[in-house]
């Protein structure tokens, strides 16, 4: 098996996947709703196709599926610090004519990928449609990127978008206490990061515990940044033992679904395996699965409905997710 530290952890260039915190938490009411929605604007999930970005194709042929989507929502002070939400198309219809909503929907935060320094919600739509049109409220968020902002910046972005989300389920229709959060590639760093280290979330007064369940797909969570590009990701003076979320677990935790694509060159296995073997120790509840013929890349792109055929990693999430969260 190779390990993590022959290649840098890194999404390839290729496929580009386009965070010191404050303490603002942005509450909804349901008027607060209406307002979001008014000025975000509720519309059909279909995206405009990006020139040359595969992700933007992978978005181009998701079908919108009477998913709504509210833009552009912010979870902080930041211009990276926002986020958008999808609706599943019963919720986003009900919404679209003002109608009573007695139905309370699971949640889910998802964390995007990049190498710490690229990508952006508005690239993995096709995510946020694909988990809503499976009937979970989705967040999509944005934060803050290196190299301008370093360890533990984007990890502390995606702590705060969690409790954001914790905090306006309600005004969202969603339920607060059945919420997971997921991440692919770097973002599964984050993800995983702002939930195994109580630290980060406890600026908000949340516990990890809190979260129902977090899937972290080919992440690299115990690797030396030192020895690669990505290493600008992260302070001059950083180790890995001060860093990678699999040294750093604290407090008590929600189960984890950790996956891993069969053919990833750019994220390995070892990752997944040192993580899992530290949560275990921990006393953690862990679940691996691996996501057979996928690369780094078709280990999310293949979340999109229509390119469900080319591996199982949708069905592998939401499996989980719905036993979990449903």
């Amino acid at each position: 098996m190779k390990d993590s530290n022959t290649r840098s952890p890194a999404i390839d260039s290729r496929n580009t996947e386009q965070p010191n915190i404050k303490t603002r938490t942005l509450k909804l009411s349901g008027a607060g709703v209406t307002a979001a929605l008014a000025i975000g604007g509720i519309a059909l999930a279909a995206q405009n196709a990006q020139a040359l970005s595969p992700l933007a194709v992978v978005n181009g042929i998701t079908s919108s599926g009477g998913v709504g989507v509210s833009k552009n929502i912010l979870y902080g002070d930041e211009p990276s610090q926002d986020l958008d939400i999808y609706y599943p198309k019963p919720l986003a219809q009900a919404m679209k004519a003002q109608s009573a909503i007695n139905d309370s929907y699971p949640m889910v935060v998802f964390v995007h990928g990049g190498s710490w320094e690229s990508g952006n919600k508005e690239q993995y739509a096709f995510v946020g449609q694909s988990l809503a049109q499976a009937g979970y409220v989705t967040a999509v968020i944005n934060y803050r990127k290196a190299p301008e902002h370093v360890y533990p910046d984007y990890v502390e972005d995606a702590a705060q978008a969690i409790a954001w989300s914790i905090d306006n389920a309600t005004s969202l229709h969603a339920d607060p206490k059945r919420l997971a959060v997921v991440g692919h590639s770097a973002g599964a760093f984050n993800a995983v990061a702002a939930v195994a280290n109580e630290d980060f979330l406890a600026p908000y007064g949340v516990k990890p515990k809190d979260i129902k369940a977090v899937v972290g797909i080919a992440g690299p969570y115990s690797y030396d940044f030192r020895k690669f590009d990505s290493a600008t990701a992260f302070a001059a003076d950083a180790t890995p033992d001060e860093v990678m979320p699999d040294r750093q677990i604290k407090g008590e935790q929600p189960p984890y679904l950790l996956l891993t694509a069969e053919k990833d060159k750019v994220v390995y296995a070892t990752n997944t395996i040192k993580m899992t073997k530290a949560l275990q120790e921990a006393g953690v509840t862990v679940e691996n699965g691996e996501i057979k013929g996928a690369s780094h890349a078709t280990s999310i792109g293949a979340m999109a409905p229509p390119l469900r055929w080319v591996n199982d990693v949708r069905a592998q999430v939401l499996t989980y997710l719905d036993k979990k969260l449903k």
